[in-house]
């Protein structure tokens, strides 16, 4: 648990973010190879994300001559929210809101795939473990996800339907991640919910919660999915992308070179080079089992995996209204060109 010293410092940490995204939000990379690159994450502490921070930890960011702000927002709704807006270059989050955006007349692109699996898990607390043993009984259910609209929300609802219940018959809660979604089961606001690692390893621990579906690997993703599911991504607005290539060009080398690193070292090792307070007030001990149940997500070259983007395509539309009868060009919403020239 957090101290109130430690809660206030984050929410004062995190006022400062925005107060700072919201001063510069005008500021741009100059040129095609330098400037300011501000990427908004959508929680720069998940594990899911951790590439992010790992590369600038690492000094690969530097290495390439480049000047990277990262900034954090609690859902990656919020962080596709402050690219589409022009207030960030770059956001860390789930490739589905790429398609999602082109169907609403905006063309982005995932330029660094930094997985093939979702990396959540769907975790029910103790008090309904007991009624709710499959995505069949969420129906009645209150379930808590990042945001309304987030890619957790995506996921909830596709299982939902995909197993006979109605988006309807079911309440999605915005609880965001981390303490808020802990103490959204703790205090019976909902009775499950999607989330990833830390909070996931934190609620193993304390026993406040049991997994009921388990997406951290490419194999949980095909048996929840039916198929690899790419999702943490750099994406980027088309239009930025072409018009700023060099400095592109370096991003995907800074964010390869990390997820080469990641592939050959442990999950202690990664832990490691991490800020202390990531785990969450559950100790770095639990911060490393973590990692290491979400390590198998990451790609080894921010490659799209083969068959992805089709996955996420045929999820989204099988309870998405605005895809369901829209044609989507899923060779707009991801490219290879850098990743592929990464030295």
């Amino acid at each position: 648990m957090r101290t109130p010293l430690k809660a206030a410092a984050a929410v004062a940490a995190s006022a400062l973010a925005l107060t700072t995204l919201t001063a510069c939000g005008g500021d741009s990379a100059s040129g095609s190879g330098g400037g300011k690159v501000k990427i908004m994450v959508g929680g720069l502490d998940k594990v899911i994300y951790l590439p992010a921070m790992l590369t600038e930890r690492l000094g690969y960011f530097k290495a390439e001559g480049l000047d990277v702000e990262l900034l954090t927002e609690p859902a990656g709704v919020q962080a596709e929210t402050a690219l589409v807006s022009g207030d960030v270059q770059g956001t860390v989050g789930f490739y589905d809101h790429t398609l999602d955006l082109q169907v609403k007349g905006k063309q982005v692109e995932s330029v660094v795939q930094f997985s093939q699996a979702p990396g959540e898990v769907e975790i029910v607390s103790n008090e309904a473990a007991g009624d709710l043993t499959s995505a069949k009984d969420f129906k009645g259910r209150k379930l808590g996800v990042t945001g309304i609209g987030s890619s957790t929300d995506f996921l909830t609802k596709y299982l939902a339907v995909s197993s006979g219940v109605k988006t309807s018959e079911f309440t999605p809660v915005a609880v965001g991640a981390g303490q808020t979604f802990i103490s959204a089961m703790e205090q019976g606001s909902i009775q499950g919910g999607m989330t990833t690692d830390p909070t996931v390893a934190t609620i193993l621990d304390k026993g406040l919660g049991k997994v009921l579906i388990d997406m951290r690997t490419p194999e949980g993703s095909q048996q929840a999915l039916g198929g690899l599911y790419p999702s943490s991504s750099l994406y980027m607005q088309t239009e930025w992308v072409n018009g700023h290539k060099e400095t592109v060009q370096k991003l995907a080398n800074a964010f390869v070179k990390t997820l080469r690193w990641m592939s050959t070292h442990s999950a202690a090792e990664i832990a490691a080079k991490m800020p202390s307070d990531y785990a969450q007030g559950g100790g770095q001990e639990l911060y490393v089992k973590a990692i290491e149940s979400t390590l198998p997500m990451f790609t080894k070259d921010g490659v799209m995996p083969e068959d992805g983007p089709e996955t996420v395509e045929r999820v989204l539309k099988a309870f998405n209204p605005n895809l369901q009868n829209a044609e989507v060009d899923l060779a707009k919403t991801y490219t290879t060109e850098f990743v592929k020239s990464a030295g």
